[in-house]
């Protein structure tokens, strides 16, 4: 990972490479097609890639997707397709799809969580590997077999004459080194992390050249030491252990400074998680250039670097070191990895991120490094770049992904939360939703994610990960006996998504279960009778889900909600903010002519006409009763089916409700469309519908004129008005309230007209 610090307050636009590279990515079929006979897909004839682009593909594929044999297959074609390097990480791919690969004869193979790959790919390697300088086998990527004997009749295990960087990094399992490295006499950096030592095969003399050494949490013998020691070429070093018990040597001060007094062009050095840098005494030390005797002593606080005193390293790991190493004040060495300080932890989130074990620690001491105070605001940029790394290359370990979550909640809620730019917001925001899919049973994991996510603008922030979004919440809120902190605040999460966005996305929310699944909720409470927020937020989400959105209206009656709806009225009767967002949602319902029949219920009726003297809420519950009643009775009186309550009886009713109300009461609700309102203007057989009708829209552009004036222009809706005025049905009150509404619209409208533009002499 590079040190490189990205600005918080980026918002310049992606290229035009990285933005239609996203794009074929999500729509295959621009450059790929399948081939009916073999079923695979493959590139149309007229497309040809060159390496660039190609590898570019694959960095951006494993971005969203897992890459499988299907991606590879289309790279088959080596006369349209080119590919100089290999990176693959968590991918399905087995030992046919990597030989679509590696048959380009790459220089370098990066092979990272492919835990479809068997023995097999390690020769198809082997057989491509002309050009190969540079190979990489990570965790869960299990080519090499245990099988000594077989290697130890061909003689070699790689066999890669050009090869200079080799990395094998595999938990547990054993070694041959000699027989490993005997043809690769070009080596110059080795890693060989988390291996089981295999005694005096150690003893490789052959490696003349290497100039890097990773032997991280590789289990010891007194052999490594003396082999290491005989590397007199060795830049850096790293003999760290993530385990604390495994890193214990006897002597200690005596080993680290054979090895260091061995290796002249030590630069590099990683001993964290050891003992190796003693106990803390400071010893004294020779100047360099004095002799013995001499009074120009200067100290050193780790025993076995005092030879470098005076030549002191560019780089030392002391993360996690025994007798806490890295708080020590006389240290030789220029940078230094610990938790002694915030620099000390930051760069073992660099120097780490390959290493799960230490960097899970590394996250942690970010966490309370933020959460304890607000003076790291300097170091926010670097963290943020140390965590999302993290969390993108490490997906599947659940303890980097809670940690490195709960590390960005603190430093999205603080003060440089204003200068994060929009690539940086989806940036997160994607890193957290890849940790949530990841770990959907996880409690914490989901409770850190849903409060981060609380942190941004919802649903702004996230609308170009919509659907996602949903579909974690709703998994959140599925479980109704989970009735915990995760389940109380995905529902708030995905009312909040449900508010202020469009059909199609509220219909994403109906075609997912949303309904059925508040619906659930709700039946949950009725049946412990408890009215909780969990139970209020349930018939808001539907309120806003169901807003111009008949299938959503459809399904809230065919899953039992009138039912429910009559529940929660005769359990929870006085519970004001219930009611308005019960009455609200069934507002929703009336205004979809196909479903009003299933409302000309007598029960339902006499219900919604009780409700209209009802001063629940201020005016909100009397007037989506009102709404509800004034909808079924603009279909006519053929279709009033009912004896009791009369239709007389009600429209009677809701004038006198209407006339009631406080034409200036502010309001908690949003009309997004006047359409459902400005449909009631025709019905002049039935004026109170009208009635209905226009005191809303008066209301709403009085107290609000700066959001509805324009809307109602936008709609139509002062043409209706005036068609209104001329008509001889509506009385003379309904024609009163369309003057306001005429009038209010064009006070808004001259209001905006003197305004002077920005930036002019008069503003």
């Amino acid at each position: 990972m590079s040190s490189e610090v990205f600005s918080l307050y980026d918002s310049t636009p992606d290229s035009l490479l990285n933005i239609c590279m996203d794009y074929i990515v999500a729509n295959l079929n621009i450059i790929t097609k399948l081939d009916p006979t073999s079923r695979w897909r493959k590139l149309k004839d007229d497309i040809i890639l060159p390496a660039e682009l190609c590898e570019k593909f694959l960095q951006t594929y494993q971005k969203k997707n897992r890459v499988n044999d299907n991606i590879a297959n289309l790279f088959r074609d080596r006369s349209r397709t080119r590919l100089d390097r290999v990176k693959l990480r968590n991918s399905r791919i087995t030992d046919e799809g990597l030989r679509c690969f590696v048959e380009h004869k790459p220089y370098q193979v990066e092979l990272v969580q492919c835990e479809y790959l068997s023995q097999a790919s390690l020769d198809l390697i082997n057989s491509n590997s002309d050009n190969l300088v540079c190979l990489k086998f990570g965790p869960l990527t299990y080519v090499v077999s245990q099988d000594e004997a077989m290697f130890r009749q061909r003689r070699y295990i790689i066999d890669a004459p050009k090869l200079r960087r080799l990395t094998i990094q595999c938990r547990g399992m054993s070694i041959f080194p000699l027989l490993l490295l005997k043809p690769l006499h070009h080596l110059t950096h080795l890693d060989l992390s988390e291996y089981t030592s295999a005694g005096s095969s150690w003893a490789l003399h052959e490696l003349k050249n290497l100039r890097s050494l990773v032997l991280h949490s590789v289990l010891w013998s007194k052999e490594i030491i003396e082999w290491i020691a005989s590397m007199r070429t060795l830049r850096h070093l790293d003999i760290s252990q993530s385990n604390e018990r495994h890193g214990k040597y006897f002597s200690p001060n005596d080993v680290l400074s054979k090895l260091v007094t061995s290796l002249p062009n030590l630069e590099s050095l990683d001993i964290s998680g050891t003992n190796l840098a003693g106990t803390g005494c400071a010893v004294p030390a020779l100047a360099e250039g004095t002799s013995e005797g001499s009074e120009n002593h200067v100290r050193c606080d780790i025993p076995g670097l005092v030879s470098r005193v005076n030549r002191p390293l560019e780089f030392l790991g002391l993360y996690g070191t025994h007798h806490g190493a890295c708080k020590r004040h006389d240290i030789p060495a220029k940078v230094i990895t610990g938790d002694a300080n915030e620099e000390q932890i930051l760069t073992a989130g660099v120097a780490y991120m390959e290493r799960p074990a230490m960097l899970t620690r590394v996250l942690n001491d970010l966490y309370y490094m933020f959460r304890s105070t607000e003076r790291y605001n300097a170091y926010v940029g670097r963290a943020l770049c140390v965590v999302l790394e993290a969390m993108e290359q490490h997906v599947s370990e659940k303890h980097i992904q809670i940690s490195g979550s709960a590390t960005l909640f603190y430093i999205v809620k603080g003060k440089e939360k204003p200068r994060i730019g929009i690539k940086l917001k989806r940036r997160i925001i994607t890193a957290l939703l890849d940790g949530m899919d990841a770990h959907l049973g996880d409690d914490t994991m989901m409770r850190n994610g849903c409060l981060t996510l609380c942190q941004f603008k919802i649903p702004t922030d996230v609308l170009f990960e919509y659907e996602r979004v949903v579909q974690i919440l709703l998994t959140g809120v599925a479980d109704v006996n989970q009735e915990g902190f995760v389940q109380r605040i995905a529902i708030y999460l995905l009312n909040s998504l449900a508010c202020q966005v469009d059909g199609k996305q509220k219909r994403f929310l109906g075609n997912h279960g949303a309904i059925g699944k508040m619906l659930n909720l709700i039946a949950d409470r009725l049946e412990r009778h408890v009215c909780d927020d969990v139970l209020e937020v349930a018939w808001s989400t539907m309120w806003n889900v169901t807003d111009e959105t008949p299938q959503n209206c459809q399904r809230f009656l065919e899953n039992r909600g009138m039912e429910f709806f009559l529940a929660c009225l005769k359990s929870f009767p006085d519970k004001e903010e219930l009611l308005r967002n019960m009455m609200g949602l069934l507002g929703n319902v009336a205004e979809v002519a196909e479903l009003r029949p299933k409302l000309m219920d007598k029960l339902f009726l006499s219900v919604f006409y009780d409700l209209l003297d009802s001063s629940s809420d201020g005016i909100e519950v009397s007037y989506n009763a009102a709404g509800v009643l004034a909808h079924m009775a603009s279909d006519g009186p053929d279709v009033w089916t009912v004896d009791e309550p009369a239709r007389d009886a009600v429209l009677q009713r809701i004038a006198s409700a209407v006339e009631r109300w406080d034409r200036r009461a502010e309001r908690n609700i949003n009309y997004r469309s006047f359409e459902p309102i400005l449909s009631l203007l025709h019905a002049h057989h039935t004026p109170q519908c009208q009635h209905w009708a226009v005191w809303a829209l008066a209301n709403l552009t009085t107290v609000y004129p700066d959001k509805y004036c324009g809307l109602v222009e936008s709609e139509g809706g002062l043409k209706l008005l005036r068609c209104l005025l001329r008509h001889p049905g509506p009385y003379a009150m309904i024609k009163d309230l369309a003057w306001v509404v005429i009038n209010n619209c064009a006070k808004y409208a001259s209001r905006d007209l003197s305004t002077p533009p920005p930036g002019s002499p008069d503003n």
